[in-house]
């Protein structure tokens, strides 16, 4: 690991005002630091100054007194998971919580560092590989080891999204709120993260350089809404997500009024599935429906030579997600 300077701001304006000194050198936020300080050992991210979010009071609020919820990205991901309004309410949100790595890590994971964190692929953190997404000229998995790689939305890097959270809160219809030194500014969370071909294939998310999460808000759930957060992962702990699914529906006379479908580990960003959700509404949610949707959700997949195994796997959670909320 490099050497840096570790600096504890006490509030956002002095950490914005710290990226953007000149005389910081390199700056990268710390949060749970489960993401980033394994960078560092691995000498991926090699920054001159660490700014220590959790030395500044607030961030790590939850609030649901307006009936909307919103979440400080310095909470941790082990308090989402037990707060009870959020379990009732927003539960999408806290069963991805949940679903996450072990109790430690959960107990020091926070919000902002799950939505935030880097990808899983092997190439990318062997530091001795020069992949696309460290600035070299080629994805290694699309001809190499890509078992756990992109079937949707892949080129030119086949990484999936590793956070749990964020297709909850695509699910959910969430906003993100983000802060640097120009000021604070919100959109829907499923804008927050970019396609390796739409952008710059180095990053994954809308970030400014010198940016940081602050808050995401999830709006109030409608009457007669519910949601619910299914993931498949190798091991029953401590293991990223092979193919997850986030739903939420609202349901009025028995039938689908709207619906939400968002998957995980299967795309480069948190892969909403309109085409899915169009197939519900206005029906009843039955095994049908839910059967035509999880064909729909997978519309376009394509797989490399090892991950074809995602394509049912997936339509399989899509199922029984779906069916999960008419039960």
């Amino acid at each position: 690991m490099k050497s840096f300077r570790l600096v504890n701001p006490t509030t956002i304006d002095e950490a914005v005002a710290l990226a953007s000194d000149p005389n910081s050198g390199r700056v990268q936020y710390l949060a749970g630091g489960q993401d980033l300080l394994t960078e560092m050992k691995e000498h991926l991210a090699e920054p001159d100054r660490v700014v220590n979010l959790k030395s500044i009071p607030g961030l790590d609020v939850i609030d649901s007194s307006s009936g909307a919820l919103g979440v400080g990205s310095l909470a941790t991901l082990a308090r989402i998971e037990s707060d009870a309004t959020i379990r009732a309410h927003w539960t999408a949100l806290s069963e991805a919580a949940a679903s996450v790595a072990s109790t430690q890590i959960r107990s020091c994971g926070t919000l902002g560092g799950n939505l935030c964190q880097r990808p899983r692929c092997v190439y990318y953190r062997i530091e001795e590989a020069r992949c696309l997404k460290k600035g070299g000229t080629e994805c290694f998995s699309y001809g190499g080891f890509n078992k756990y790689n992109a079937i949707l939305g892949g080129g030119p890097s086949w990484i999936v999204h590793p956070s749990d959270l964020a297709p909850a809160l695509v699910a959910l219809g969430a906003e993100i709120v983000l802060r640097s030194k120009t000021g604070s500014r919100r959109m829907p969370i499923e804008r927050f993260y970019v396609l390796p071909a739409d952008g710059d294939v180095t990053k994954e998310t809308a970030l400014l350089d010198g940016e940081i999460v602050i808050q995401i808000l999830a709006p109030k759930p409608a009457p007669g809404s519910r949601s619910t957060y299914l993931k498949f992962k190798e091991r029953e702990s401590y293991d990223f997500a092979l193919s997850a699914v986030a739903a939420s529906v609202t349901l009025e006379n028995g039938r689908v009024r709207e619906a939400r479908i968002c998957l995980g580990g299967v795309a480069p960003v948190p892969w909403r599935v309109t085409r899915a959700e169009a197939v519900l509404v206005g029906r009843t949610l039955d095994a049908a429906a839910a059967r035509e949707a999880a064909e729909a959700a997978l519309h376009g997949a394509e797989p490399l030579s090892q991950n074809a195994y995602k394509i049912p796997l997936t339509k399989t959670l899509v199922e029984r997600a779906l069916l999960a909320l008419v039960r």
